[in-house]
This record gives structure tokens, sequence and C-alpha cells, in this order.
């Protein structure tokens, strides 16, 4: 399962279970706030203590009826996502209730679930979270504060790595009543972001765990609190979700209009154009299109054409996310920067984007590309400069000199020559000479790369990518596994180059330290996935976990997205500011979309009308 904050919130978590607090915090929060319904790391709050519900959420939405929806080239082993092992199932987190909700509307404000109130310390070195009194697990039992325990200290022992790499700043916690917790944290690292990570924590049973290994995958539901349980899994083929008619924070201003499906089923199927004809098939009924092809050339099925199905782009306003071909840095091929530059500067967008997808896309430039002022665009500015300089001897070339790296711009026709003849000279100045059209270093190795993807679609992107690497004297070919081997692959960086999407948020913080920090490089089943290793970008990273306003957060990310531009550690891809989604049409939808998320599963619902004149076309 993919850990991002939004998903979760922002985890924080202790390396060695319970430890004793520090003396000065026993007796209380020194300079504490008083106890609060919401948190957020820079801005006010947006909705007051009594607020009803949330600004995108209809409170008189019906409930009843199944959403469903469909994914291709995927696979689930396992309900216990908490772990490195197996493949978890899509969509666990509906069974999840954590201390404290996202807001999608907001960058980062969380607001009361399981905790009524979060009371922070002044300088953010400690938080305490009440927990409501009428919080339940899904048998009925309370969620107690020892839960809340139970649940760091199985996910600091036993969690996936992505877990204790967010939590490792918590350095105590304690049970400190009937109905509370505090986690205090270590001083000694960046503490901004802190009470966020651990309002963002699931709750787990002590009692549901006994007898069973956290450390094991399972396909016996786990006991949970949220608003779904599973109802029935099938690996590898579908996965139900039914509504708990019982769930204790179903009127909770955070749930008011929310969850209206009384279910929620996934299918899995082989791959994506299985997947696609399932859809038009009415085998399921909301279906996300990811692929520009299919997006411009296939949407005029019968259903479509009868007015059956809509389609329609949603518009996002999150950052688009980091998409590129990584390169595997532990590889000594790949050591030298001007190989990657190389490597990466042969990619032709601009006749993918004509010939392959239709202009749907824009190319991605920056890590943070969508984010607005979190994006290094042209010189650094006077604020970057200042986090900069005092780097100068460890910073990649041109990084204070020049403008933010963006990759050569072709005209769309296919021919690149100019940037052929760059990108062997940069390969010649790294060492690699052309000996009978192969590019060889001086132990007489050829440059060969292998391109380890787990989607069929992108064959068709490879293989033009890979006839211009060929004419500069590259060896590379494209390998697809299935997602059980791709997924053992890219947890211990058995690879040369992959393809990964990295989501970013509008308040960049822990999630970077999981995807570019050097103690992680190393880290099997990290998402550092490139493994970089750099003082530098160590360095940027704890400077934007400890910005104190919105200025020096961004001018702080702008100058990491110029540093790891600049690092070439990735072939950038492209992007679009908005879903691409079909469904058949039998849901209804609040009139206001949450700026950062589709709202799709959380606030539509089933239209009985409009489900009823469809009845003979879809299996629902």
């Amino acid at each position: 399962m993919t850990i991002t904050r939004r998903q979760f919130g922002r985890l924080g978590l202790g390396a060695s279970g319970l430890l004793a607090l520090p003396a000065a915090l026993k007796p209380g929060l020194a300079g504490a706030s008083a106890p609060r319904h919401g948190i957020s790391a820079f801005d006010d709050l947006a909705y007051g203590p009594d607020f009803t519900h949330f600004a995108y959420a209809n409170p008189d939405a019906p409930k009843g009826g199944t959403f469903s929806t469909g994914f291709g080239g995927v696979t689930f082993d396992s309900l216990n996502p908490f772990i490195l092992k197996g493949n978890p199932a899509i969509g666990l987190d509906l069974t999840l209730d954590t201390l404290m909700a996202p807001a999608d509307d907001e960058p980062d404000a969380m607001y009361a679930l399981v905790a009524e109130t979060a009371t922070v310390a002044e300088d953010h070195s400690a938080v305490e979270f009440a927990l409501h009194p009428e919080a339940r697990f899904a048998d009925g039992s309370p969620i107690t504060p020892d839960d809340v325990l139970f649940t760091v200290e199985a996910l600091q022992r036993d969690g996936h790595p992505r877990y204790r790499i967010a939590l490792q700043n918590v350095s105590a916690t304690e049970v400190t009543g009937a109905r509370s917790i505090r986690f205090a944290f270590d001083t000694a690292r960046p503490l901004r972001d802190m009470p966020m990570i651990v309002a963002g924590l699931p709750v787990l049973s002590r009692a549901g765990w006994e007898g069973r290994n956290f450390a094991d995958t399972t396909l016996d539901p786990i006991l949970t609190s949220g608003p779904y349980s599973v109802e029935d899994a099938e690996p590898g083929r579908r996965i139900t979700y039914r509504r708990r008619e019982d769930y204790w924070a179903r009127d909770l201003p955070v749930n008011r209009g929310r969850h209206n499906f009384d279910r929620i089923r996934i299918e899995y199927f082989r791959d994506r154009s299985a997947t696609f004809e399932g859809f038009k098939a009415g085998a399921f009924t909301f279906y996300e299109e990811f692929w520009s092809k299919l997006w411009a050339t296939a949407y005029d099925f019968p259903a479509i054409q009868r007015g059956d199905v809509k389609r329609e782009e949603i518009p996002d306003q999150r950052p688009a996310g980091t998409q590129g071909f990584w390169f595997n840095l532990r590889r000594e091929k790949f050591a030298d920067p001007r190989t990657r530059e190389a490597i990466a500067s042969v990619f032709d967008f601009e006749w993918s984007n004509r010939t392959l997808f239709f202009d749907l896309y824009t190319r991605t430039d920056s890590l943070f590309e969508g984010g607005g002022a979190l994006e290094a665009a042209g010189a650094p500015t006077p604020a970057e400069l200042a986090l900069l300089e005092p780097l100068a001897a460890d910073l990649p070339a041109g990084v204070l000199e020049g403008a933010a790296y963006v990759p050569p711009v072709s005209d769309g026709s296919g021919r690149i020559r100019r940037t052929l003849r760059n990108a062997a000279k940069l390969l010649d100045e790294a060492g690699w000479s052309v000996v009978d059209g192969t590019r060889t270093n001086a132990a007489g190795e050829p440059l060969e790369i292998e391109f380890l993807l787990v989607s069929e679609g992108f064959g068709r992107i490879t293989t033009p990518y890979i006839k211009n690497l060929e004419r500069i004297g590259i060896k590379a070919t494209a390998r697809t596994i299935d997602p059980a081997q791709y997924k053992r692959r890219t947890d211990d960086f058995d690879f040369d180059i992959t393809v990964q999407r990295y989501a970013m948020s509008l308040t960049p913080g822990v999630e970077l330290r999981d995807y570019f920090y050097s103690a992680n490089a190393n880290t099997a089943g990290s998402r550092n996935l490139a493994g970089v290793d750099s003082p530098v970008v160590d360095h940027l990273i704890d400077v934007i976990e400890r910005a104190e306003d919105r200025e020096s957060l961004n001018a702080a990310v702008r100058a990491l997205d110029r540093v790891l531009r600049a690092m070439h550690i990735w072939v950038p891809q492209w992007s679009k500011a908005a879903h691409h989604i079909a469904y058949w049409d039998i849901y209804g939808r609040p009139e206001i979309k949450p700026a950062y998320d589709r709202g799709v599963i959380g606030t539509w619902w089933i239209d009985s009308d409009k489900q009823a004149r469809l009845a003979d076309q879809i299996g629902e």
C-alpha cells in the first residue's frame, strides 16, 4: 500500500517501544496550546470547532448500492498492509480509522476522529491526544490509549520500512490517562510536522492481534474501526468491502455525508486491456483511465453513444507527482552524472506526446511539478541562494550559476540529431568510448541497461527510447515482469532503470526522507529507489522539515528541486492536471469537489433512479 500523508496523515514512531518521557514533560505539555479539534502545519484551520461537515460532502446524501472499479496488471495476496512482506489488497484504508482525519480541501489540516482533541506543545516537541469516549472497534470493544501504544510498538518492531522511516522522530510515548496518550519528539530532529504525523496513525486493536504474528501476511481480516470491513476477498480476483451500519463515527463532522456506498468492490484483471473490456461490458461501473491512447481513441463504444457511460476530466489541484524512469545509482555504470544526463536527454518527449499520447500531456521538468511556488524555475532566488551558497563545495555543477535544469525540447519530428550529438559528447567525457559501435568503458565493459517494467503498456514508450539509446552506442532492453516479481526486485533494488511515480504534498516534509534521504538508500523496501546518497540533499530535507512558514518552506523545496534535477537521478516523464474518468451513469455527487482529492469514493452516492434505468445494462 502506498503510504502518503493524505492517506493516513504524517506518521511518527519511536525506535524501541515505550520509553520514559523526559521529566520536564511528565507534569504536562510546557507551553502547550489549549486542546483543539484540529491541527495544521502552518495555516489557520478552515473549519471551526462547531463545524458540522466538510464543505465538499453532502450531509443528506443517500446511503446504499455498490461502487465498483477495476485494476489491471496488479494482484494481492494479503490483508495486512502494514508490513513489507506480501502484496496487500487495494482499499484496505477503507477499514482503518486514524487518530485524526485529513480535510481534502486544505493543504495539510487534520480534524478529530478517534482523537477528540489534540494538545500541541508550543515548540511542537510533544502532543497529547484525548480519545473520543465513543470510539469503538468493529467488534464493539472500546479503543483505548493502550491500543494506540500497541500500534506504535507493532509498527516500530515489524512495520514496513516506510512506517519506521516516517516515525523515527518519536522519542517517547506514554499513556497519560484512561482516554489520553502523549507523544514526545526528539528535539534534535525536525519537529514541525510531528504532531500531524502521529495524528495520522491508524489505530489497531491489541486484543485483536493476540495469537497472531504482526509480521506475517494474512487473508484473515484484521480487527479495525473504520467505516468499512472486508466482506469477501479472493486473492488476485476481487475484494469487497461492506459499509458498517454500526460504525461508531458515522455522524462525526469529518464523516457526515461521506462513506455512502453499502459496498465497494474492486476487481482485479490480468492487464489493462482486459480491465477496459470489463468496464465496457458493465463488470464494474467506475474507471480512471491512465492511458492516453485509449482515452483519445477507444471511448466510442455503444454505451458511450447511448449516454449510459459518461466520461469527463476532473481538475486536480494537487502537485502532479514525480513520475519518471529512475536510475539505480547503486550501479557503478551510473556513477557519473554525465552518463545519466546523456541517457535521459535522448528520451524524446515531444515526439512521444504527439505520436503516442495524442498531445494530452505536458513534460515534467520539476520533481514538484504542478506545485506552483514549490517548483524551481530560472536562476536561484535570493532565498534559495542563502540556502545553497554555504553548500557550494558539494553542489552539482551549475546549480548556483544557471537556471534550473530542464530536459532538451525537440520539435516532435523524431529528428533529434543535436541532442544525440550532445549526449555522445557527454558519454565521451564520462569515459564511455565507442568500440565496434558499442559504448565501452576503460575496463572493456559495454554500457548495457535494462528497463524493468510491470505494465505491458510501457513497451510502446520504451521501444522508440531504446532506438535513440542505440544510436549513441548504448545496448538497452526492456523487461516486463509480473507484479509479485516486480515488488521483490524493486524492494531489493535489483534493477537498472524502472518507472515510479511519487506523490508530492503541498506541504512537503517527512515523505522526502523516504524518497531521497541517504539513510534510506539501502533500506530494503524504502522508496529511495534511485539510491540518492547526498549530504546536500539530506541537509535541505532537514531545512524543509524545520521551515516555520510557507515562504521559507517553498524556498527550501525549490532549492532541493534544483539540486536533485542537476544530479540527473531520473528521466522525467509527463503529467496532466486532471483525472480522466469514465463511469456508468448511476452516480450522484456533491456540487463541490474537494480541491485535493477526486472525492469519488468518499463523497459520491448511488442515484437510485439512474441505477434503475441502467439495471439491465450492468451487473449491479
